[in-house]
């Protein structure tokens, strides 16, 4: 049995999981030899996240005179592929955001991520991050990683329209069932996704499994641990086929990007989501009053309870040619100042300790108060299982929402355990 968690969501020390992602475009300014310039990529791409970026940039350079950040954003998704060039380059940027967890662990074992120990060290972070944030930014006792924010996910509602349907926000599974046939029978489609870029369906397979399953045996699945042909992921697999096949989600979801498809939301012709909390960020501003979550529901109650609470963060390059001002710009975006503007201005929820959590939102409050009531917190699919694992299981989740019969379900199962096998052969 899982033991309960007490504090903060500071659990994620268990399994965290980093897969690589990159941003393009300025690795050829960072080959000069000047110690005045920090070539730092982004993958903050989104409207308020860069707007964010740019401003702690520009924060970081007026506490730094004769110091210059050169600063380049890229889309999130292309960020995530451009990664592997960046890290592989002659002269990769010296500061790159990223995920913990296996994806970070990823590059690690590559010995293509800098140990920042001394910084963690010299900032008093072993005392000022909790030990969760402690434990998954290192390896064999030094530090690589550092965490900044972290979100929850649940499904997100609009309270008016649950309100225009005299709709109650449901605990149980059976609960959800009701909801999504009341709203159905109103001409209401239930979930609106977009699963052009294919981590938005891998949600819906970490709550089901989590749900059906418990938390221990979706991360030992994760860790290459448990099978996928186990009939247990199958019941997965049939319990959100049926939702499918219900017609309660919104057509062609794979036309749309995460962000394109919460339109549907804010016409009304869908009414949930489920999503990170960075749905704020994209969701629009007239309606974020009217923008509110729900912990995903309770399929079987004697099953404890697991929640997604991702982690971002930021790494040096091993090789950077700038890694003392790189360490100073990391320094910067581990201190009390910087994320206390990030929780201010983006509603994250910060991992410095010093941070004084009174100033966030009531939204905040009840996601922190959500996790901390979880039995476990686990990072995501593709960022707690390893990239092959990830790449293979997202393309099958796709597959399956395109062929979900039982013998399509076997089949995708069937090629699943096949790649498990292989990835995790050592």
């Amino acid at each position: 049995m899982i033991k309960k968690v007490m504090g903060m969501f500071f659990v994620l020390l268990f399994v965290l999981t980093a897969l690589p992602v990159f941003a393009g475009g300025a690795q050829e300014e960072s080959s000069g030899d000047s110690a005045n310039i920090v070539i730092y990529n982004s993958m903050n791409g989104d409207p308020k996240p860069r707007a964010a970026d740019e401003e702690l940039v520009g924060m970081f350079e007026a506490a730094n005179p004769g110091t210059t950040v050169v600063h380049s954003i890229v889309a999130h998704e292309d960020f995530k592929q451009a990664i592997r060039a960046y890290l592989s380059a002659s002269t990769p940027p010296d500061v790159l955001t990223w995920f913990a967890g296996n994806r970070a662990r990823f590059f690690i074992d590559k010995g293509l991520i800098m140990d920042i120990s001394d910084v963690w060290e010299e900032q008093g972070w072993n005392d000022s991050y909790p030990k969760g944030f402690r434990a998954m930014s290192s390896v064999d006792g030094k530090q690589y990683f550092l965490p900044t924010s972290w979100y929850w996910w649940g499904v997100y509602y609009r309270p008016s329209v649950f309100e225009k349907y005299n709709i109650e926000v449901p605990e149980t599974w059976d609960d959800l069932m009701v909801v999504c046939e009341t709203l159905k029978s109103n001409g209401v489609t239930p979930f609106t996704i977009g699963t052009k870029y294919r981590w938005t369906a891998a949600a819906w397979f970490d709550y089901f499994n989590m749900r059906i399953n418990g938390p221990e045996f979706h991360i030992n699945l994760m860790l290459g641990k448990e099978s996928y042909t186990d009939p247990r992921v199958k019941d997965v697999f049939v319990k959100w086929a049926e939702m499918i096949d219900k017609g309660y989600f919104i057509e062609n979801p794979a036309a749309y990007a995460w962000a394109e498809a919460i339109p549907f939301m804010a016409n009304e012709s869908a009414a949930m989501y489920l999503m990170g909390d960075f749905i704020r960020d994209s969701f629009p501003e007239e309606l974020l009053s009217d923008l509110d979550f729900f912990r995903f529901p309770i399929i079987d109650p004697s099953v404890p309870v697991g929640e997604d609470a991702p982690t971002d963060g930021y790494f040096i390059p091993a090789k950077s040619k700038n890694p003392e001002g790189a360490k100073a710009l990391l320094a910067f975006f581990g201190s009390k100042e910087s994320q206390e503007y990030t929780a201010r201005t983006l509603d994250r929820l910060n991992t410095n300790s010093d941070v004084d959590i009174s100033i966030f939102k009531e939204s905040q409050q009840k996601g922190i108060k959500m996790i901390n009531e979880a039995d476990f917190v686990a990072q995501f699919y593709d960022r707690d299982t390893t990239p092959e694992m990830a790449d293979a299981g997202m393309n099958g989740f796709m597959e399956f929402w395109e062929n979900h019969s039982s013998s399509d379900i076997d089949k995708i199962l069937e090629n699943l355990e096949r790649v498990r096998q292989e990835a995790f052969a050592e």
